[in-house]
């Protein structure tokens, strides 16, 4: 059986390089039927991802960032259906499997996948894995953040969080590059500017009453939450693709306790604890609600601001090139 398969690459993602997308075209031609398409817009991987839907495609390949591959599930998926599930989910099993061949700075999703963060050996993971799909093996069914707007793959986040990333966003529109380094200075910054505001949020959880006082929360669909360099940094280590939402929401902006708290999550053994946490695992929904419009982040990408956002976790929504 002859696997038809679309690469989108993003050239302009962090790490890669023409040398690098032309020797996986290369190393992919002879094992399947192979598209290649780049992106040369925000946006353009949901409409290449919709096409090759429409092809019927087997697998779609994505060469760039976590911003490219949420782009591609989301033209694969469409509107996610909400917690009242007006819009309808589509099968699996009909759509085509996403894989991932690392090309960005962070990787979070395809290293949460159990992929190489180094693309030559990402590659050789994917042949193997294709190798083994062509003998018989079924492609790795993962669970999805649905935001009521958009899906989400790995992580959203409301408050500091979201200014963090729109502070990243205008870094790299003035051509910077962002390095682990930098993102650290960031977030320090945006602490720091956030540490005397008054607590916008308010966290409902099924079957629990509101918790208010709440400064930002993350809420996550994976582990680790991201990476600095090889390192993972850890929110909700219990949190996997095959598991519930993870909800990590601070309740002071005490600049010491906060340093304490990133100390944990850095940490090796990750103890993730504090007297002003509030964490949670394996949660069917998580509803945010605020008392002015506050950032929000879907995947690294800033979504703008926002009041309420409801997020719901949707069990085995997507098929994913990737070790079980």
């Amino acid at each position: 059986m002859t696997v038809r398969a679309v690469l989108i690459v993003n050239p302009n993602a962090t790490s890669t390089t023409p040398a690098g997308r032309d020797l996986l075209a290369h190393a992919l031609e002879s094992r399947v039927s192979l598209t290649v398409t780049h992106t040369d817009h925000r946006g353009h991987a949901i409409e290449i991802a919709e096409q090759a839907k429409a092809d019927r495609a087997d697998v779609i390949i994505v060469h760039g960032g976590d911003g490219t591959v949420n782009e591609v599930v989301n033209g694969l998926l469409g509107k996610p259906p909400g917690l009242s599930g007006t819009a309808p989910l589509p099968d699996p099993a009909g759509l085509p499997a996403v894989a991932v061949v690392p090309g960005g700075s962070a990787n979070v999703f395809a290293r949460a996948l159990g992929i190489s963060s180094d693309p030559t050996e990402a590659t050789n993971q994917l042949i193997d894995l294709l190798g083994a799909h062509r003998a018989g093996d079924s492609w790795r069914r993962i669970g999805l953040m649905d935001c009521g707007e958009r899906w989400a793959v790995f992580t959203a986040g409301m408050g500091v969080d979201g200014d963090v990333v729109a502070a990243v966003e205008a870094q790299r529109a003035k051509g910077r590059k962002v390095t682990a380094g930098r993102y650290m200075r960031i977030a320090l910054r945006e602490m720091l500017s956030n540490a005397r505001s008054e607590p916008a949020l308010t966290v409902h959880l099924p079957d629990r009453e509101p918790v208010a006082g709440v400064h930002f929360a993350f809420v996550s669909n994976a582990s680790p939450w991201t990476y600095a360099n090889a390192r993972p940094v850890w929110t909700n280590p219990d949190t996997s693709f095959e598991t519930g939402l993870g909800l990590f929401a601070v309740t002071s902006m005490n600049v010491i306790a906060n340093l304490l708290l990133v100390r944990r999550m850095l940490s090796k053994k990750a103890n993730i604890k504090a007297r002003h946490l509030l964490r949670e695992d394996d949660l069917d929904w998580v509803r945010i609600t605020t008392s002015r419009p506050v950032s929000c982040q879907v995947d690294g990408d800033f979504l703008g601001l926002r009041e309420e956002m409801t997020f719901a976790s949707v069990p085995r929504a997507l098929a994913v090139v990737a070790p079980v």
